[in-house]
């Protein structure tokens, strides 16, 4: 890395179209040590660094900001406060909360979200840690990367010219396709069409077989048929933008199911906790943080700790959680790939998997293990996902037997536990 006069590392040229970013936090340190982790990347540009909510309120109204990195507690007016008034400003720029971690601000950043904030980061509670903190370095310009992108594409703007693709599994297709709605399902067509529109109708037989399908080059994911079981379990994996497509798919859910729930959100510990306290709140169901060695039981939520994987196995004619912390995967603990597989190995096909808003591709190598064992997928679609990472690795492996909006899956949960779907 090279170095500027000073020995810090040299600030990188901007690429043309840089992404520009606006930092909002009352430490000058912070935002200081923000704005070199940034810039060390030539497709990013800090326009803006202030120290209070009011300060950002004022600045966006100047434009050209695609996102704003906003810290909650601030004088003046902090950021819980500023949210709603920056969206009223520009409704597409994106928001990331970073905070300390403490309940208090776990439970302020869930209200953030559902405010309308695309993410949140726990950032350590001092300079020094900050100092030495790749992991937080690294999360921080993934999501300014990508939210950047998203805004751009959606304002039909240019990408930074250096710019590398942002990772995402729909990177090479066309604006055109990526803002088309696309909810289809094998359950809900005739077993030989699983295309999306009237063009592609009958062109792409349905796959039987139970191995991962691709999709054919350039076009929609190819669907297969769910599993013939009901479910005797309801398995759900999600990353950013969960929490909001987790209150509105539970709920969604008719309370007549009588499964169990289990939930993998890519969450630090204490955000777990708020979680599922939230979703009880918001969605009238029991949800519980799991416990090790607890029993499952029927049309109760479970939700994995922080820092833990959570797996299901069997002890006589019951179900238990056991947690562990095993190694990340998938850069991930809890990760929703270690769940699947011990859900396919204590229930065989009975496992109704849904996949939904997140980024990277966790989950799509346990989604496999459920289909191969003959279980069902179903993804979130991409018009309605935050980043459709997770969702669109399991559907572009062709794991999925349907691929919905955020506003059909609690339905479609229903009708499969209920096995009323056509």
């Amino acid at each position: 890395m090279a170095l500027s006069p000073t020995g810090r590392p040299a600030k990188a040229p901007r690429s043309a179209n840089a992404y520009r970013i606006m930092l909002v936090d009352d430490s000058a340190v912070i935002r200081g040590l923000f704005t070199r982790a940034l810039e060390q990347d030539p497709d990013v540009e800090i326009v803006s660094s202030v120290g209070d909510g009011q300060m950002a309120v004022n600045a966006l109204k100047r434009g050209g900001i695609d996102v704003i990195v906003l810290d909650i507690e601030m004088p003046r007016m902090d950021g819980i406060t500023a949210l709603p008034q920056l969206l009223e400003i520009e409704p597409d720029v994106a928001i990331v909360m970073a905070s300390t971690l403490t309940a208090r601000n776990a439970d302020i950043s869930i209200k953030a979200l559902q405010l309308g904030a695309k993410d949140y980061l726990t950032k350590p509670s001092s300079s020094r840690e900050l100092t030495g903190q790749a992991d937080f370095n690294t999360a921080l310009l993934e999501r300014v990367k990508t939210f950047g992108a998203q805004r751009r594409r959606k304002r039909r703007e240019p990408l930074p010219d250096a710019a590398k693709p942002v990772a995402s599994p729909v990177a090479d297709r066309s604006a055109a396709d990526r803002a088309a709605p696309r909810p289809f399902s094998a359950d809900r067509r005739p077993p030989t069409a699983c295309a999306t529109d009237a063009r592609d109708a009958g062109t792409r037989p349905q796959s039987t077989d139970r191995r991962a399908a691709a999709p054919a080059a350039g076009g929609p994911p190819s669907l297969r048929k769910g599993g013939a079981a009901m479910p005797d379990i309801i398995a759900i994996g999600s990353s950013t933008g969960g929490p909001q497509a987790l209150f509105k798919v539970l709920g969604d859910l008719t309370k007549s199911i009588h499964q169990p729930i289990v939930i993998t959100q890519h969450m630090p510990a204490t955000f777990t906790t708020i979680l599922a306290e939230h979703i009880t709140r918001s969605t009238g169901w029991p949800c519980e943080e799991a416990k090790d060695g607890e029993t499952l039981q029927g049309g109760r939520i479970y939700v994995a700790p922080g820092d833990y994987h959570m797996t299901v196995i069997a002890d006589g004619g019951s179900r238990r959680i056991k947690l562990n912390q095993d190694p990340p995967e998938n850069f991930c603990r809890p990760a929703v790939d270690p769940m699947l597989r011990s859900l396919a190995k204590t229930y065989g096909g009975k496992v109704l998997t849904v996949i939904l808003t997140g980024m990277g591709h966790d989950g799509r190598g346990g989604a496999e293990v459920i289909v191969n064992a003959g279980g069902t997928v179903v993804a979130q679609d991409e018009a309605t996902s935050v980043v459709w990472g997770m969702p669109g690795a399991v559907a572009n492996a062709g794991l999925c037997s349907a691929i919905l909006p955020i506003s059909e899956i609690g339905g479609h949960i229903g009708r499969l536990a209920s096995r009323s779907a056509a």
